[in-house]
């Protein structure tokens, strides 16, 4: 049995793994996918304090080992379930787990918008967030996929930068706020094209085009990069009996990452919250571990 098992090991869970282990706590990290979350889809991130510049996977790589050295133990599986108890059991594909506590921090998946091919592209012309990203396409042209109102601060961001920016909506028409519509429509280096899908994307190693279907014809555009914005799914529905969940399907914590469930701690993207980025999944990985070492030492 373990003190605490984290579900995740993206950035929120991995340090929440770390500040558990220098708490002296024995703990265990499952992951179903590759270790590092989303970020490791990253080529390169800048905003990561004391770090000039590295790519997503070396981040990755760093967090891993830092927490391998402190002593937790770490299983690629899927958890499917918690039956809640004094001791909290975890269900996986390959077996069960025991602990005095659990930290899920499971993020959440950028939707995607079912193109052939787009995985390829990921990290590769295809970004989702434009202050990761954003500075790598300074002077070039790209496109944002989407309509809502995060999608259109993506488009107002990349504007500032890049030479060329078009919005592609499936709708006849932009979803988002109208402020932040009056905004684009006065942007000179904005092209809304609604009514229209990405049929097809194109490039070698790299993206380099994308061939957008509006209102039944097809017109290739050339384009340095895509940013996606059109929602993101957070990975909760195996806890969504011990975590109340939003309407959106995030875990309904706030900053304390507590849970209506004693002992079970969320962490990171797959929570509530305003600002995802790698330093607030780190900071909520640290609440989440000592919280959860404090509900251990609360019965010595």
């Amino acid at each position: 049995m373990y003190d605490i098992i984290v579900i995740g090991a993206g950035p929120a869970g991995l340090t929440a793994a770390l500040y558990a282990c220098r708490a002296n706590k024995s703990v265990l990290v499952l992951e179903k996918a590759a270790f590092g979350g989303q970020i490791t889809y990253s080529p390169k991130v800048e905003n990561i304090p004391g770090f000039a510049s590295l790519t997503g996977n070396e981040f990755a790589e760093k967090l891993v080992e830092q927490v391998l050295l402190q002593g937790a133990d770490v299983e690629p599986c899927e958890v499917i379930g918690i039956k809640d108890g004094e001791i909290k059991t975890v269900l996986t594909d390959s077996g069960e787990y025991d602990s005095k506590a659990v930290i899920i921090a499971t993020g959440a998946k950028h939707r995607l918008p079912g193109i052939e091919n787009e995985e390829k592209y990921i990290g590769n012309g295809i970004s989702f967030c434009a202050v990761c990203d954003g500075a790598f396409y300074e002077g070039k042209t790209v496109a944002v996929l989407g309509g809502g109102n995060s999608a259109l601060q993506e488009a107002i961001l990349l504007s500032e930068l890049c030479k060329k920016v078009y919005i592609i909506q499936n709708l006849e028409m932009l979803t988002g706020e109208k402020k932040l519509q009056e905004q684009i429509a006065k942007k000179g280096n904005i092209e809304v094209i609604t009514s229209a899908l990405i049929s097809e994307l194109k490039g070698e190693d790299e993206l380099s085009a994308i061939v957008v279907n509006a209102e039944g014809k097809e017109n290739e555009i050339v384009v340095d990069g895509l940013f996606i914005a059109i929602g993101l799914i957070p990975q909760n529905e195996a806890f969504s009996d011990l975590v109340n969940l939003d309407k959106f399907g995030y875990a309904d914590s706030d900053e304390d990452c507590l849970t209506k469930t004693n002992g079970i701690y969320v962490a990171g993207d797959c929570r509530k919250k305003r600002i995802r980025q790698v330093a607030t999944a780190c900071a909520d990985g640290a609440i989440a571990a000592l919280a959860a070492c404090d509900y251990i030492d609360s019965f010595k």
